[in-house]
């Protein structure tokens, strides 16, 4: 059995996967707006995605924006991501930037969790990790591949690697190319829980041929599956209302 981790009142590593909806605005209007529409879907916990956002380098910009969503979202456990262009987000900066940014909503005293990319120099992921440790913020590591579906130890080695770093959990989106691509995902996602439990663990196999991995984390020990609120973040993505009866459905049968 995994290790459970609680960020806010989602509780991820027991159950059903948890259900997370991004907001994905690039204005303070439409953030707002995508927030309270997000609020009345209820998933378990909402993904501001804050690279969408026209002026996040800003401070004012990022703090009133981070201040609006906490209120707007009224208590729904709050992820907050910079993705970078290298892992498919919407901004390329340095990395002392994405650490700026980063550590503002660490030090907010507003966002449940942060999203550390793996990939980013160790330096950068060392001390963000530590920043948000020093906070009581959950680190989720996070690879995503929009190429290709590596081998499944490879997939293995690197969510292991985020655990060893002190992540709090581990993630990973792959491009599957074959149906093959996808059970690689799940068998790599299985051996985890069974061989690696020290932490959750959250994968997904990207776009239409990849559906099947958002619905099955219950089986195979994904902790948590995105679903979409209007405008997806990734390819693939369930609308939540949906992505709800299908867990419920699978839990229960």
């Amino acid at each position: 059995m995994s290790t459970i981790v609680k960020i806010g009142t989602c509780v991820l590593g027991e159950g059903m996967p948890k259900i997370c909806a991004p907001i994905v605005g690039r204005s303070m209007e439409e953030i707002c707006r995508q927030a309270e529409d997000v609020k009345k879907a209820r998933p378990d916990m909402v993904e501001w995605r804050m690279d969408f956002m026209d002026g996040i380098e800003e401070e004012q910009i990022q703090s009133e924006a981070l201040k609006r969503v906490s209120e707007l979202l009224d208590g729904l456990p709050l992820l907050c991501t910079f993705r970078t262009k290298a892992e498919g987000g919407e901004k390329e900066v340095s990395a002392g930037t994405y650490q700026t940014i980063n550590g503002r909503a660490i030090r907010s005293g507003l966002a449940d969790a942060i999203d550390v990319e793996f990939f980013l120099p160790e330096k950068t992921v060392k001390e963000l990790i530590a920043d948000a440790k020093a906070h009581q913020i959950t680190v989720i590591g996070s690879n995503h591949d929009f190429q290709k579906t590596p081998k499944k130890q490879e997939i293995v080695s690197r969510l292991c690697q985020m655990q060893q770093l002190g992540m709090d959990v581990a993630k990973m989106a792959v491009m599957p190319q074959s149906e093959k691509d996808v059970r690689m995902l799940l068998e790599a996602t299985a051996e985890m829980k069974e061989q690696h439990p020290q932490t959750p663990v959250i994968t997904m196999s990207m776009g239409k041929m990849g559906v099947l991995s958002r619905m099955a984390g219950e089986l195979f020990g994904s902790a948590l599956t995105f679903g979409t609120v209007g405008q997806a973040s990734a390819p693939g993505q369930i609308p939540v209302k949906e992505l709800r009866k299908i867990l419920e459905m699978l839990h229960t049968s």
